[in-house]
């Protein structure tokens, strides 16, 4: 781990936290680290910063000044913990790592997370991909449907970018890997859990799964996590299918609103008599059906389409 991306991980990890010790989220990261671009410096410069740089060199009140230094005093702890998950197979990317997504940099800027914890071939992000949501209760034909396109799109190619969860997540990354393709996963939940799986380790090693979170390793679930877990499919992805969607609530419904109004991808969606899919489709998800050929390159689409991130909300190479 480079310095860079050892400062984001000190002052931006979960790990290793009580009651008094605070992580820095996102936004907070990324004011952070503005603040060190004015003044010429890396974040590697904040692991050697006493109590008085943060107030003098960067205005910190005090309260904020003691927060850091509780973060810098559980570098110790942190990299022991970090060892035990490397010895799991379990690793963090940071903004300051090349590795860190591309494809998320570019269409959420601020709101990429400082740091995932992954697991797998994080080559697999710079493939091309097709995104697979919907719900967790499905019926026979939602199954047979995702089957059959996940065969469509990677014939074509496409890796699997799904959320990981029971379902139609499931389901397609099951496909992928039937299929002799592979999968991206972005779990809003516990890593470690996923990984008890022996034929998951087995693709993982193999280079075909790739694991990421936001969260750490151990994590229960959470809603907000889940919600914002679905922007990174959908980020990540060269256009998503919505399966099978409820009508205005849950987070497949949810995620493909938010999609079609910021247009990350082409948001298709399997034309069905489920409610929620009509209203997606009417609002203006592309529909498709069985003759769907897995094609996701749209004329009527392109990357010009992606809202761009506002000049405030460029991202540096750390931040």
């Amino acid at each position: 781990m480079n310095r860079n991306a050892e400062a984001i991980t000190v002052f931006c990890s979960h790990l290793c936290v009580t009651d008094d010790i605070h992580p820095l989220e996102g936004r907070e990261w990324s004011h952070l680290a503005n603040q060190l671009v004015a003044q010429n410096l890396q974040p590697e410069f904040l692991l050697d910063f006493d109590r008085q740089d943060f107030i003098d060199q960067l205005g910190f009140p005090d309260s904020e000044a003691d927060r850091c230094v509780r973060l810098q005093d559980r570098s110790g702890s942190l990299r022991f913990e970090l060892s035990k998950y490397e010895d799991a197979g379990i690793r963090v990317v940071t903004r300051a790592d090349a590795e860190y997504p591309k494809l998320l940099k570019k269409k959420l800027g601020n709101s990429c997370p400082p740091l995932f914890y992954c697991a797998g071939d994080l080559h697999l992000l710079d493939r091309e991909a097709v995104g697979y949501v919907g719900s967790r209760t499905v019926e026979p034909a939602d199954m047979a449907f995702t089957r059959k396109a996940v065969a469509k799109t990677t014939g074509r190619g496409y890796v699997v970018v799904s959320g990981g969860a029971k379902g139609i997540d499931g389901i397609s990354t099951g496909a992928a890997l039937s299929e002799g393709s592979c999968a991206v996963e972005f779990l809003s939940d516990s890593m470690l859990r996923k990984l008890r799986d022996s034929d998951l380790v087995r693709a993982v090693r193999d280079g075909r799964m790739l694991l990421m979170s936001a969260v750490i390793p151990t994590a229960g679930f959470n809603v907000g996590v889940a919600m914002m877990r679905n922007r990174y499919i959908y980020a990540q992805s060269s256009g998503t299918v919505v399966i099978c969607s409820d009508l205005g609530k849950g987070g497949t419904w949810a995620g493909a609103n938010e999609n079609l109004k910021k247009g990350w991808c082409p948001t298709f969606c399997r034309d069905c008599n489920h409610p929620g899919n009509r209203e997606l489709i009417r609002l203006g998800a592309i529909p498709v059906n069985e003759e769907w050929d897995g094609n996701v390159k749209l004329p009527v689409w392109s990357a010009a389409s992606i809202q761009e991130v506002p000049k405030e909300e460029q991202m540096s190479l750390f931040n």
